[in-house]
Formats: C-alpha cells, sequence, structure tokens
C-alpha cells in the first residue's frame, strides 16, 4: 500500500511558485552544481529541474538544448517523491519508462539518477539529476549517490538564499518607499570621546554634508553649522544637559543650508555610558517636521482668528438691547448674552440645555417646546410670543425668534435666536384693542338709535310707513353687517361661523329660512376672507337681492329656492345668483327703483366689480365679477407688504 502523503499538489505547487524561479535567467551558481553532477558522475546530460504543474523547467542544465519537457515524460517527476536518490539503470527495461517519448526518442536516455529537492517542510519541487545514453547495470557508486543527495541539497540552499535576498530587496525598497513618503530624515551617531558623527546619507543630505564623508565620520560642528543661528547655542546646551542627566534628548531645530528653504526637524537620541558612568556615545533619528511646523502655525493663525472673531461676537451680542442666545444642532442651548442674565437674573450656566423653558410662565411652556421641536425637526424658522420671568418674578411678554446657520451641504450647524422684550406693545395692543371695541359698541347703539327714529317717525308719519320699514331693513342689514366684522371679545363673538364670505352670508340669509329652519338660499362654491371694508357693500348687495327675491321672485312662493354660487377664479372673484321655482318671469322691469341702483352702486362703485342681470323666464340670474382683493382688502396690503 502507498504510504498517504503528508501534502496536498496544491500545497507543493503553491511552495514552488513562492521562490519565485521559474522561467528566470541562467544563474551561474546553479549552472555550477549541474556541471559538478555530471562531472562527479560521469554523465553527458545533468540537470537542475523543477516540476510545475504540467510540465518541468529546468533551472540549469549540461549538456541539453531543451528548457522544458512536459510532466507526463518527467523522469523527475517521480524521482521526487522518493526518500533518496532515485537510479534507473537501464530505462528500456522499466516499465514505468520503456515506452517514454525521451527513450523511445531523442534525447534516448537509458541511464537516469535524481536526488530529490524538498523545502524544509518536506514539500517536493523536482530533482537535480543525470542523465546517460548508455544503460548502467552497475548504478552509482554510493560517494557518486551521496554526491548528487549533497549538490541536491546544495541546489535548495540556492534557492532559499535567493528567496531571502529577493525579500530582504523587497522589504528594502519597501521601507526606502515608506520612508520617502514619510517626513524621517536619517539617523546619526556621535561618538563622544572622540568628536566624530556617523551619519548615513539622507542625514548626510539633509544637512548639506557629502553623504561619502557622513558616512566616514566627521566632528560634529560639521553638521552644527547647517543650524539656524538662533538654534545653536540652545541646542549645544541641550546636549551638554543630556550627557550629564542621562536622559532621552529630544529636541526641535531649524536647518539654515544654503541655497536651501528652511527646514524644522525633530531629533530624539539616547545616550549610552561606559560602565564607569561616562557617556560615550549618543545616537538616534532625525524626522523632518517642517510641513506639521507650518500647519500648527496655520492653526495658530485660525484659532486666534476665532478668538477675535468670538470677542468680537460676544461685543456685539452684549451690547445689543435685545436678548441673544445660541444652541446646538440638537437644540442644546450654550450660550446667552449679558441681557439675558440681566433681565432674567440667573446665574451664568444655569439656563444651559432645556433649563430654558423653566423662565416661561407655566402657560406657556408646553407651547414654546412643542413650537422649538418641531423648528428642529423641519428647520423651519422659529417664532413665538411668550411670557418671560424676569429676576424680580414678574412675568414679561416677549417675542422668541430663531434662525438655523447651514454649512454648505445645508446641515443646520447653528441655531441663532433673540428675545424681544414686548410687553409694552403687548399692553398697547389691549388697549388699542379695548378702545376698539368700545367704538364699535357705540357704533352699534347709533344703528339701533337709527332703526328706532325710523319707526317712531313712522308711527307719526303713517303715509311714510313703507318707505320706513325699507330704510329700517336696509339700516338692519348693515348693523348686522358691523355685528359681523367688528372687533370681538370672547363673550360677544358672533356664533354664526368664521369671519369669511359664506359664514357672513349665511348670518345675512337666516331671516330668509323656512317654516323649519332650512335655509332657502344654498351657498356653495369658494370662500373667500372677508373684512369689515367690504362688508357694507356685500350687505347692501344681498340684502337687495334677498328683500326682492321675498316680494316679487323665487322667494315669493314656497317652492321658490336660490341658489348662490362663489368662484376663484385667477385674479377674480365671480358670484352667481340664480333664482328658480318663483313666479314666471317676463322680462325687466319697465323703471329701475332705487334697490336696483343701491346694489350697482356697492358693486361697481364701492367692490370695483362688474354687475350683470339676465331675466330668464324661470328667475332672475345675477352674475358678481369682483377683484378677487375686493373682499379682504387689509389683507391684501398687508400681502404685498409682507412680499416686498
Amino acid at each position: 500500500m502507498t504510504t498517504p502523503k503528508p501534502w496536498t499538489e496544491a500545497h507543493r505547487l503553491a511552495a514552488l511558485r513562492s521562490y519565485e524561479v521559474l522561467d528566470t535567467e541562467a544563474e551561474a551558481d546553479f549552472d555550477d552544481l549541474a556541471t559538478l553532477a555530471a562531472g562527479i558522475c560521469d554523465t553527458p546530460t545533468a540537470m537542475v529541474s523543477l516540476v510545475a504543474e504540467d510540465r518541468q523547467w529546468f533551472k540549469a542544465r549540461v549538456g541539453l538544448e531543451a528548457t522544458q519537457t512536459g510532466r507526463d515524460v518527467s523522469f523527475c517527476a517521480h524521482a521526487m517523491l522518493q526518500d533518496s536518490v532515485m537510479v534507473v539503470a537501464d530505462t528500456t527495461r522499466d516499465a514505468r519508462f520503456r515506452d517514454n517519448d525521451l527513450v523511445t526518442g531523442p534525447p534516448y536516455v537509458r541511464f537516469y539518477a535524481g536526488a530529490p529537492l524538498v523545502t524544509a517542510e518536506g514539500l517536493p519541487l523536482g530533482s537535480l539529476c543525470v542523465l546517460d545514453t548508455e544503460p548502467r547495470p552497475q548504478g552509482l557508486t554510493p560517494f557518486q549517490v551521496n554526491a548528487l543527495e549533497v549538490l541536491a541539497r546544495q541546489a535548495m540552499s540556492l534557492l532559499e538564499l535567493r528567496r531571502a535576498l529577493k525579500a530582504r530587496d523587497e522589504s528594502e525598497q519597501t521601507t526606502r518607499r515608506a520612508l520617502d513618503a514619510s517626513e524621517y530624515v536619517g539617523t546619526w551617531e556621535w561618538d563622544v570621546a572622540t568628536d566624530r558623527v556617523v551619519a548615513d546619507e539622507r542625514f548626510s543630505e539633509m544637512y548639506g554634508v557629502d553623504p561619502a564623508i557622513g558616512l566616514a565620520g566627521v566632528p560634529r560642528e560639521t553638521f552644527s553649522r547647517a543650524l539656524h543661528p538662533d538654534d545653536v547655542e540652545r541646542n549645544r546646551t541641550e546636549i551638554l544637559a543630556v550627557l550629564e542627566s542621562g536622559d532621552m534628548y529630544v529636541s526641535e531645530y531649524r536647518l539654515a543650508v544654503p541655497e536651501r528653504p528652511l527646514r524644522w526637524l525633530f531629533v530624539r537620541g539616547q545616550v549610552y555610558r561606559d560602565p564607569d558612568g561616562t557617556p560615550n556615545r549618543l545616537s538616534g533619528v532625525v524626522v523632518d517636521i517642517t510641513d506639521r511646523k507650518a500647519r500648527e502655525a496655520e492653526l495658530a493663525e485660525v484659532v486666534t482668528a476665532l478668538a477675535a472673531s468670538e470677542a468680537r461676537f460676544r461685543a456685539i451680542a452684549d451690547s445689543m438691547p435685545q436678548m441673544v442666545w445660541s444652541s446646538r444642532p440638537d437644540g442644546f442651548h450654550d450660550y446667552y448674552n449679558a441681557r439675558w442674565y440681566e433681565f432674567t437674573g440667573m446665574a451664568p450656566g444655569s439656563t444651559d440645555g432645556t433649563a430654558w423653558n423653566g423662565m416661561f410662565h407655566p402657560d406657556d411652556q408646553a407651547r414654546a417646546r412643542d413650537l422649538w421641536l418641531q423648528s428642529l425637526e423641519s428647520g423651519e424658522p422659529y417664532e413665538i410670543e411668550y411670557r418671560l420671568r424676569r429676576h424680580d418674578g414678574a412675568y414679561r411678554w416677549a417675542l422668541g425668534r430663531a434662525m438655523p446657520i447651514r454649512d454648505a451641504a445645508g446641515g443646520i450647524v447653528r441655531w441663532f435666536g433673540t428675545c424681544t422684550d414686548i410687553d409694552e406693545l403687548k399692553r398697547m395692543d389691549q388697549a388699542k384693542e379695548l378702545l376698539s371695541q368700545e367704538l364699535s359698541h357705540r357704533i352699534k347703539n347709533i344703528f339701533a338709535v337709527v332703526s328706532a327714529l325710523v319707526a317712531l317717525s313712522a308711527r307719526q308719519f303713517p303715509e311714510a310707513r313703507v318707505f320706513a320699514g325699507s330704510l329700517r331693513t336696509r339700516i338692519n342689514a348693515l348693523a348686522r353687517a358691523h355685528e359681523f366684522v367688528r372687533p370681538h371679545t370672547d363673550a360677544s363673538r358672533p356664533t354664526v361661523g368664521a369671519m369669511t364670505l359664506h359664514g357672513f352670508l349665511q348670518s345675512l340669509f337666516q331671516a330668509y329660512a323656512d317654516g323649519t329652519g332650512a335655509a332657502r338660499i344654498h351657498i356653495s362654491g369658494d370662500d373667500a376672507a372677508f373684512d369689515d371694508q367690504a362688508a357694507t357693500s356685500v350687505a347692501l348687495l344681498f340684502h337687495e337681492l334677498a328683500t326682492n327675491a321675498a316680494k316679487y321672485g323665487a322667494l315669493s312662493l314656497e317652492s321658490g329656492e336660490v341658489d348662490l354660487v362663489t368662484r376663484a377664479v385667477g385674479d377674480r372673484f365671480i358670484l352667481t345668483w340664480v333664482e328658480r321655482g318663483g313666479p314666471s318671469v317676463e322680462g325687466p322691469p319697465e323703471r329701475t327703483g332705487f334697490g336696483s341702483s343701491l346694489a350697482t352702486l356697492s358693486v361697481e362703485g364701492q367692490l370695483g366689480g362688474r354687475l350683470e342681470r339676465t331675466w330668464a323666464a324661470d328667475g332672475l340670474r345675477l352674475t358678481v365679477d369682483l377683484p378677487a382683493t375686493a373682499l379682504s382688502r387689509r389683507l391684501a396690503a398687508q400681502n404685498v407688504a409682507a412680499a416686498t
């Protein structure tokens, strides 16, 4: 049975490749081994053969022109597997080789002997072999066998040496490339007793000294002359101190070699002493730190500039009447100016982080915190009014604002904000609101007084009762319009909807509901903002339309109804009044009444629009075409001001 091999073919081939010898140029040392083997064994041919995956290649050969053969005809592929020299006395009588192409054809091998080439790990690579064209029944002598084994070991030694030298060269190249890419300058050693400094090539060249002279050794003064004049005395003092103390020598100084740029060096060395303690050598390394020094100088300039910038910012912030604060991107407050601490009376740093929220009125804290978190998440500016506790415990209204500062990529790097005391403005606004409500209340009373006077006059002059009734309904329409848009307190605010066009009209048309309270005038379409400047005109227009519909039009019959459709179309606002289910209409009235004239005046004179009536057989159709801003001129003016 064949003993299992302690290796695989893959391992063997990997080992062969690691020597990087296949297909290399001839080398004299290997050629000498082949020549010596042929001479000792008295054969015309000898080879150093390496068996690859599908061929055997000859690193050295004597008496053979071919540089390689196929592995299928290789004798060495068999020899390398043996524990000692394999000898084939007559190849024509050996069943393994008698049909081999190298036996039946050129070079007609009749005798073969090969010693295996084996690595230290036991992996066979090939063999050192000798060939003859004549059989040798006697084989080889013991001396020749021993010589082949010695020469095979020598061939392996050459392969190992070759690999080691290649690895050393690669290591040296790697080291040099690393040194070239680094700030390393070189090494040096100073013999203190003889005052001779020996330095490597890189060190000498940096100091402006001939590398050959530096390697031979020169007085320390030869290198010291390259030091910057301002650093010479300090360097001498440092060296004397190190020789005295025995501490590690560490220094930084400048080189001022003529016609070269100034360089900064970092030097590190160790003192060695004789048995009696006398310092005899100081050796070490030098690193070029010029670039680092330049970066340090630039960084120092940046730090100085930042310090100056921060000082200017603090001076400006502390001189502002507003309270100024700043936070990190996550919302952590870490800066407040002097005004904040003066106003709140808090100790510096006591409101850092999230403690600022505790300075607000308890009723405002949740709202302020939620709005701040929303701004942090969205990146939108922060703005809020809240009550802030002053140092005396009183709460004053303040306006808080903050804007994010972003980097080039759009990320938030900082938040800057202000708190402005608006307590006086807030009180003025409240006083104005009270005054406005009082004035509006007096106007409401005037409407009531005028309406009462008209009613009283109608009773005194019965012939004017119809006119008085019509006048009272118009006055009441104006009063309802005023009631809807006038300033209100929470208690006096109407409960008929928001201050919009639809809300106002629904309130105005409540008087025309059917017996069950269901609306007979149906409002649909786009709603619009609505203010006091348009209320009077709109109230008069639709009061006249509803009154006429109740007297003569669709609402005069129980089956009649009105559709009022409102539409926003670009910069226009269209209102369409359509009556249906009322008396048949024979055509437009023969004369224009006061109500129609009033409606036209309201639309075209007050609102700046156009009014068009169509007297269809099934009822009146009226279209009002207004500018989109006509219903809320004050809001439109505010939007324009904000945009500019």
